[in-house]
Order: C-alpha cells, then structure tokens, then sequence
C-alpha cells in the first residue's frame, strides 16, 4: 500500500476517504475557539473536531451531556473563522439528536448554517440509525462514534474500556458495518481494544479515527487540551502529552503577577 503524502489545500470528507485508501494516517485534534483552531489548522491537522468535550474543558462540566446546540453553534463558528485547511467536524449535543430523527435533522441543519462547519458527529449504532439516515438524506456528512461514547457515560456508570466482552465488540462491529452501509464518512472508536479496533478499520472502507484504540486505525484524534498539557489531573492511558503547558502558563503568569507587585512591569521600554 502507497504512503506517499499527497497535499491537501483544502481536506474534505472525501480527502480522509482517499488517505485511508492510500494509507496515510490521518491527524485529527479539538479546538473550541478561534486562537487555538489557528494554531491547529496552520500545523496541518487533517480535521478539527468541535467536540462537546468542551463541556468539560472550556465550561468546567464533570460531563459532556450539559452543553446546549447553541453553545456548539457558538464554538463552531470561532472554529470554522479560523480554519483555512483542516476540515470541521462538530458534534451535535445530548439531546439534540437521539430520540427524534427531526430534530436530529433540525439541530444537523442548524450547525451547518449557522457556523459554517463541514460535517457533523453522532454517537451511537443501531439506535440511532433513523436520525443518521435523515441527516444524510438532506446531504449532510455524518461521522460516527462508537466504543466509549461520553454522552452515555450515566448508562455505562464508568469511563473504563469498551467491548472488552464478546457480546459488545460483535455489535460494536455490526453497528460500524451499519454506519458505512447508511454513507457514515468516517467512525471514531473510543477506549476499546486495539485488536477490535483493527479489525473494525479492516473490515470497512471508511476511515477508522482512534482515540485510545491502538494504532492499527486509520488515524488519531486528542483532545488539544489533554495533549498540550492544560488538563494537569488527567491522565488516560492512551493520552501522550506533548507539552507541560499547565505548568508553563503557571509560572509566566505568578511572574507577570511578581513583576507588577514590585513595580518591574512596565519598565520605561513598555511605558510611552
């Protein structure tokens, strides 16, 4: 299989179809603002995932599930001002999506207009199937989320690995077939094991994005927060830090806060 780069101006969905085929990984990160979508999307990143893990990290949530649609709308269009390459994938909240498959298509509708993005993510398989079928029949690109899926975490009663048992990994890999089958562009698995995840990217012909499923997928995804080093306490397995930067801004800021007490900052080449 080729691995050669091919370079992308622009990343479409059909961009991440056309890596997996040729068998180049694809990077994926969150940004929730426009500073750091900058950032990202000028690093190269394939694709920006608006998550509503920014329940967490940006509100302070213990869950994903408080976060409202008009507050991934908000977060999505700061995203989608800056990106100029990566494609944005937004997440539609709890609630907005698994009971009524029209007003799964109304919220899906709303993240398109409202900010700009370029696809949205569900979590779920067969239970979901009529929403997802509906988003897609209005042209909208759906990724899939399955394995670990945060908004079920009060069902699942833990944040522990997924489809560890014969009976959730055989439905896991049915509800991936299924998702390809509906026209998913793309599947997350989250917190399962590598082996499953490996054998789920080899059985479709959408890419498979891991976030703590090993590196037999088709790509990777983190939450920036978590690989930069903000989020100090947390510490999953499958999280490599490429930055301490909690502690980085902890002590440019106490500086910043010495300086002023005594009356260093500004000097007169800070003073007009």
């Amino acid at each position: 299989m080729s691995t050669a780069k091919k370079e992308y101006k622009r990343v479409t969905v059909k961009s991440l179809v056309e890596m997996k085929k040729h068998g180049e990984k694809i990077s994926m990160l969150t940004s929730y603002d426009y500073s750091m979508a900058k950032i990202v999307d000028g690093a190269n990143v394939d694709a920006i995932l608006v998550g509503d893990s920014a329940s967490n990290v940006m509100a302070g949530h213990e869950t994903t599930l408080p976060i409202t649609l008009d507050q991934m709308i908000y977060h999505a269009t700061s995203v989608v001002r800056a990106a100029k390459r990566a494609l944005v994938v937004v997440d539609i909240p709890f609630g907005s999506y698994q009971s009524d498959s029209k007003e799964a298509l109304r919220s899906a509708i709303r993240i398109m207009k409202e900010s700009g993005a370029h696809a949205i993510k569900v979590e779920g398989g067969s239970e979901i199937k009529e929403s997802v079928t509906r988003i897609l029949q209005a042209g909208i690109p759906v990724m899939g989320h399955l394995g670990l899926t945060p908004q079920s975490i009060y069902k699942f009663g833990t944040y522990t690995v997924r489809a560890k048992e014969e009976e959730e990994a055989e439905k896991l890999k049915s509800d991936a077939k299924l998702l390809e089958e509906l026209g998913c562009f793309a599947i997350v698995l989250e917190k399962i094991p590598a082996k499953l995840a490996k054998q789920v990217a080899e059985s479709v012909s959408i890419p498979i994005i891991g976030i703590g499923a090993g590196n037999h997928v088709d790509g990777q995804v983190l939450v920036v927060h978590d690989m930069l080093g903000m989020t100090h306490e947390f510490h999953p397995r499958f999280l490599r830090r490429y930055l301490n930067l909690y502690d980085e801004m902890s002590n440019a800021i106490s500086q910043y806060v010495d300086d002023v007490k005594s009356q260093d900052f500004p000097n007169k080449d800070e003073s007009y």
